[in-house]
């Protein structure tokens, strides 16, 4: 009986920390800065999101969200409709949160990722998601490297 509680235990504890594993530490990604039009509420609702997923997120309206998406390196034709700036990654759209992850936890010499647009499904938007999510690296010098993640 006490070898049975012991594996059970184990298997608890290690199922709970590679829970965990995937969500941001209090020591990484805790401090968010997003950047988005002042009307729009699918950024609202990413930031809300973020916040659920264990970030600190401060929420900047502007109107000059194309020109700072552009200085912080993601090219017009796949910007998001927000702008996230993470331990000096910039994150443009509705990037799901298992892939910030991977972005703070690998550190890619790269300016950032985004999801272009606003696809249905995606975190903080509504609707019913219709394919996978193709969320694209943007290389040091502000241009698409290839697919980043895909979830």
């Amino acid at each position: 009986m006490r070898n049975l509680t012991f594996t059970v235990l184990a298997a608890t504890v290690a199922t709970t920390a590679s829970i965990y594993a995937f969500l941001p530490s209090t020591a990484e990604a805790q401090e968010v800065m997003l950047y988005k039009n002042p009307q729009c509420g699918c950024c609202e609702s990413y930031a809300d999101y973020l916040r659920q997923n264990g970030f600190t997120v401060t929420v900047e309206p502007t109107h000059q969200l194309a020109s700072m998406s552009r200085e912080a390196g993601v090219p017009d034709d796949v910007q998001g409709c927000h702008l996230s700036i993470i331990e000096g990654y910039a994150v443009s759209g509705h990037v799901p949160v298992a892939t910030v992850s991977k972005l703070l936890t690998g550190r890619p010499d790269i300016k950032g990722v985004t999801l272009p647009g606003m696809p249905l499904g995606s975190p903080g938007m509504g609707g019913a998601k219709e394919r996978p999510f193709e969320i694209l690296e943007i290389s040091k010098s502000g241009t698409v490297a290839g697919i980043y993640a895909r979830e």
